[in-house]
């Protein structure tokens, strides 16, 4: 036994569980390192290949690294844990969440009727009406609807796509800093990710090209509201993108435009301009109820197959009661109505926060959706000394892969005055980090 690791086993499939169990109990954490190869097999008396083998599956699985002279250490965020934000502390304003304000968000009715008797789900897995409600909602933005699917909300569609098209130890094209579900989901898939800068205009095309340059097979990006930074494709950058994707026809575009109808931006797709494969992705929990894990996706007939294919042998399909209800909101006046007022309610307080930090020469950005990024020196000490003032904003880490360090604050419950206390009490941060640091 690897005393000092507590790593055991005699076989290289023993020897990963111990691994991965370790790290799941906590008992080694993120960035700890773990002993040479050679050594390993040492102390376990095995062979060098065998240890080899179970370090493999480890990276493979998402739960090493392995950095060249620095050695082999437990992944930053390990497929076994995840980027979950810490609970909020009783007491304090919360800010962390990138929930949507529920005083915004339509009640909930389920449908007068229920499915009389048995039927075939199978056979028929998308409500026909749905499905045309589906395909005038995104066709009027541009999006082609000839191929359209279902699922439990982004992350299932997209982690299915993944799963159907890509192999454990292939690259995919992240956001960096994104959001942070989808970093762990890449993560736990066995896949690599290849950070891909983004600023108010969403992804850089430099480092897209960069990243399809390096062998990355997928590119999942955010049209508009982008989680974190907020932002939102200019007509320029949609063009400069599609540029660099022409010149690689066999990548898998995934477009998650997650806060669609209060994202405060135009939609400027990528999947209009006759891409080979590519799939965009909307769900409707920001503005019509966190608890509706539904998502709708205009996709490649390719693409269409590869994912339906995979969902029959699954779930099979997605509630119909659902469905039922999905249908029932988009079409409602009051709740057309509602989420209008949502999109420029959000506009105003984010857009309130971004101008008070700007007035007290502090750097934001938020130019869609309900978030604001705030990049800064030390995230710890900007996060702790908010609390000292009543405020729970979240931690860039969990964002971001190599990008540099900020925080993410949630204005979607934030009023215009609180912005201008939030700003001071930030500023006042700000003034205490460098009074400790040095300017």
């Amino acid at each position: 036994m690897a005393t000092q690791y507590g790593i055991t086993g005699t076989t290289a499939k023993h020897i990963a569980a111990s691994v991965e169990r370790a790290v799941a109990e906590g008992s080694l954490a993120p960035g700890a390192p773990l002993p040479p190869v050679r050594r390993l097999a040492d102390d376990l008396g095995v062979s060098p290949g065998t240890a080899a083998t179970a370090y493999k599956e480890l990276r493979q699985r998402g739960i090493v690294v392995t950095r060249g002279r620095g050695g082999t250490v437990v992944a930053p965020a390990p497929a076994v844990a995840s980027r979950r934000p810490p609970r909020v502390p009783e007491g304090l304003r919360d800010l962390a969440g990138g929930h949507p304000d529920p005083r915004l968000l339509p009640g909930l009715v389920p449908p007068s009727q229920l499915s009389p008797g048995a039927r075939s789900h199978r056979s028929t897995p998308r409500l026909a009406r749905l499905e045309d409600a589906v395909r005038a909602w995104l066709g009027s933005d541009g999006v082609p609807v000839e191929h359209v699917t279902f699922a439990h909300g982004a992350l299932d569609l997209i982690g299915r796509l993944l799963s159907v098209e890509l192999r454990p130890g292939d690259a995919v094209a992240m956001e960096d800093p994104g959001y942070h579900h989808l970093l762990d989901l890449v993560t736990a898939l066995g896949l690599r990710m290849i950070p891909v800068a983004v600023d108010d205009e969403g992804v850089s095309p430099e480092a897209v090209r960069a990243a399809l340059r390096a062998g990355a097979r997928a590119l999942v990006c955010s049209p508009r509201a982008q989680n974190p930074y907020g932002g939102s494709f200019s007509a320029e950058r949609q063009e400069a993108l599609l540029g660099v994707l022409r010149e690689h026809p066999e990548v898998l575009v995934v477009e998650n435009d997650h806060a669609s109808a209060v994202a405060d931006a135009p939609l400027r797709t990528l999947t209009e301009a006759g891409l080979s494969r590519w799939v965009h992705v909307r769900t409707v929990s920001k503005f019509l109820g966190t608890d509706l894990r539904w998502a709708a996706a205009a996709c490649d007939p390719i693409t269409l197959g590869r994912h339906d294919g995979r969902l029959l042998l699954t779930s099979g399909w997605v509630s119909h009661l659902l469905q039922e209800t999905v249908y029932g909101l988009l079409g409602d006046e009051s709740t057309r109505a509602l989420v209008a007022r949502a999109e420029e309610t959000y506009a105003v307080r984010r857009n309130a926060l971004v101008r008070e930090l700007g007035d007290r020469s502090i750097e934001a950005h938020g130019a869609s959706g309900m978030n604001v990024w705030v990049p800064v020196r030390d995230e710890s000490a900007v996060v702790n000394g908010l609390r000292s003032y009543g405020w729970w904003v979240a931690a860039g880490a969990r964002f971001r892969l190599s990008a540099g360090p900020g925080v993410r604050i949630t204005a979607a419950e934030l009023e215009p005055a609180e912005a201008a206390r939030l700003a001071s009490d930030f500023a006042g941060v700000l003034g205490e980090s460098e009074a400790t640091y040095g300017g």
